[in-house]
């Protein structure tokens, strides 16, 4: 939309821009972590702070002059453990007064992520929505925006009228699809047509890893390919594919697709299209690499004439919903023989947390010789806490937005000490500790599938089958609660039923 067209609409008081509030929370929760993510891990933003989330709703842009914007609470927290009961109702109860200050609303911009899961909550994005509606009303449009590795229930799709979800793994097109939620509420604003006619939501019995589902790769790059021409028919206004979550127990972690538009038959094929999609490709899902048992992996990566080469800690993946401090690996990569001299292969283990070890370090110099405690005071169960020993190499201190960092040395390999469990996507992570990942023989990263920059830099690269709260090995999870027969943990003897099911207008 053009300046000129927006001073048209909105530059004379007989046109009034539509009033529209963010609202949101958004984690990744595993309930298979022993692991708790209170009020501060969300690190909320209220008020015009939450526009610094969304590039597109900078001051000067054009979906900023569209309307005006009521931002409320924006929470987001690192996935981990499920969310306390009283965190999870303070920063709720935090959103609705906010909204009940502003009142009345024409739209809503719902920003979550959909796999949050709160003690005593079954659907808590859910339970969240409805709770909105009672204070906006059903005369408010809401849009939803979501990860691909979110749950969407029949609660949260009947709430929103408007809903969708990241089209990649990893998710480079994350901001897209938020301005994709926002850009769609603008227009069904402007134009007066309000809410969409029709929402299909079909429930699609498949439940994996995104590690398996990474749209980098086949089946997942040409599934996903087929998602924005369904959007594209007459009649349909967007369309999406979820994943859904592994690591949380509970009836609503499952794929699911919406679609959603003005016509009912559009809407209906091109849901059953791409559920139909969805099933017939559920066998072609494979690791986006390799994948082996931790011992394979360290033996792969010290054959390689190249480096870096790439393991991937993934049981423990604090980008998943890790501990982040379980010390499985790092027990086992300092008990091997290769790692004893300073001389061996080099090796960058990135992360464990170890705050007592670091207030210990801190009244120390750099080259002092360290130990101290460090690991499993979450998550205990498969490796106690480590004594590491060795010389601090380099420390880069907190500060009032980041917690103290330092590297120990041991032998051949540099541990990254946290004061608080982190995860290390980006070179400067590394090379802000004085650390060059690329010159390593060996990096060994608490991850899944690569980011962008590991990904990019790697020479090599497996994903070791660890253990952890996000372990990557479904069968050894022990589901009780989701619906079942679910794949790949279950056969089937016959396909589901795969049918269009209408969800009811908001109101």
């Amino acid at each position: 939309m053009s300046i000129l067209l927006i001073t048209i609409l909105y530059g004379c008081n007989e046109v009034q821009k539509p009033r529209i509030a963010i609202a949101g929370l958004a984690i990744e929760s595993s309930t298979f972590s022993p692991a708790k993510t209170l009020e501060s891990d969300f690190k909320a933003r209220f008020g015009d702070d939450v526009f610094s989330y969304y590039p597109f709703l900078k001051k000067d842009s054009i979906n900023r002059q569209r309307a005006e914007w009521i931002p409320t609470l924006r929470g987001h927290a690192l996935p981990g453990g499920i969310v306390t009961r009283e965190a999870y109702e303070s920063l709720v109860t935090q959103t609705l007064k906010r909204l009940k200050e502003n009142l009345p609303y024409d739209g809503l911009f719902f920003d979550i992520h959909g796999a949050m899961s709160v003690e005593g909550i079954d659907d808590p994005e859910g339970n969240f929505i409805k709770r909105v509606r009672e204070v906006v009303g059903y005369n408010t449009l809401i849009s939803t925006s979501m990860d691909l590795h979110g749950n969407v229930s029949h609660e949260l799709t009947k709430e929103s009228d408007l809903i969708t979800c990241y089209r990649m793994a990893p998710h480079e097109d994350a901001i897209e699809s938020k301005r994709r939620a926002v850009t769609n509420l603008l227009d069904r604003l402007e134009s007066g047509k309000g809410k969409p006619l029709y929402k299909s939501r079909i429930e699609v019995p498949i439940l994996l890893p995104g590690e398996k589902t990474s749209t980098r790769i086949e089946p997942g790059k040409s599934l996903y390919a087929k998602v924005n021409p369904e959007t594209k028919k007459e009649g349909v206004i967007d369309a999406a594919i979820w994943m859904g979550y592994p690591w949380a127990d509970e009836p609503r972690n499952h794929g699911v697709v919406v679609v959603y538009g003005d016509n009912k038959e559009a809407v209906k094929e091109s849901s059953e299209y791409l559920a139909k999609s969805f099933w017939d490709v559920k066998n072609e899902f494979e690791f986006v690499a390799p994948v082996g048992t931790l011992e394979e992996s360290v033996n792969l990566a010290l054959e390689s004439k190249t480096k870096p080469f790439i393991i991937s800690d993934m049981g423990d993946n604090p980008t998943a919903g890790g501990a982040g401090d379980v010390t499985w690996t790092l027990d086992k990569l300092l008990k091997r023989k290769e790692f004893k001299n300073e001389n061996g292969p080099s090796l960058i283990y990135a992360s464990i947390p170890g705050p007592k070890l670091i207030k210990k370090a801190l009244k120390l110099n750099i080259g002092d010789y360290v130990e101290g405690y460090v690991g499993a005071e979450v998550d205990n169960r498969y490796s106690a806490p480590i004594l590491l020993k060795g010389i601090i190499k380099s420390i880069k201190k907190g500060d009032v937005n980041a917690k103290t960092e330092l590297v120990i040395k041991t032998g051949s390999i540099n541990v990254i000490v946290t004061e608080k469990r982190k995860p290390y996507h980006y070179i400067k992570d590394f090379t802000d500790l004085n650390l060059k990942p690329s010159e390593s023989n060996i990096v060994v990263v608490k991850i899944g599938y690569l980011v962008p920059e590991l990904y990019d830099i790697n020479k090599g690269w497996i994903m070791a089958l660890t253990p952890g709260g996000v372990d990557q090995d479904l069968f050894r999870l022990d589901y009780k609660r989701i619906k079942r027969p679910m794949f790949p943990i279950d056969s089937f003897t016959k396909d589901p039923d795969l049918k269009a099911v209408f969800v009811p207008v908001s109101n």
